[in-house]
């Protein structure tokens, strides 16, 4: 599985954007059964768990620091996964990353086997 993640950019605070993750060379199996995850790694910090949703697509975690203002949504059809992000703070600038586990829960301590190369989001104050 290739992952790539985009729709990151500049925004002010309070704005919103909307992040991608689109699987690609899913060769065994199908896109359904991996469970995705979205990390953030900030300068100087370590890599962080942001959000994550299950291979059956019901069960969603969530970072403290973004519960209630991000959420993670999938579109099989399309192979994607989406991180919306809504009221961002200057604290959630960083490089956006998303990963995939086969048959996974998408939870931050989940076994994630993909990643993808990140996407930048910078929150201007």
């Amino acid at each position: 599985v290739q992952l790539q993640a985009s729709g990151g950019g500049l925004v002010q605070a309070g704005g919103s954007l909307r992040l991608s993750c689109a699987a690609s060379r899913v060769t065994f199996s199908t896109f359904s059964s991996y469970a995705v995850g979205w990390f953030r790694q900030a300068p100087g910090k370590e890599r962080e768990f942001v959000a994550g949703i299950a291979w059956y697509g019901r069960t969603t975690s969530y970072a403290d620091s973004v519960e209630g203002r991000f959420s993670i949504s999938r579109d099989n059809t399309k192979n994607t996964v989406a991180l919306q992000m809504n009221s961002l703070k200057p604290d959630d600038t960083a490089v956006y990353y998303c990963a995939a586990e086969y048959y996974g829960r998408g939870t931050p301590t989940s076994a994630y086997a993909y990643w993808g190369q990140g996407t930048q989001v910078t929150v201007s104050s």
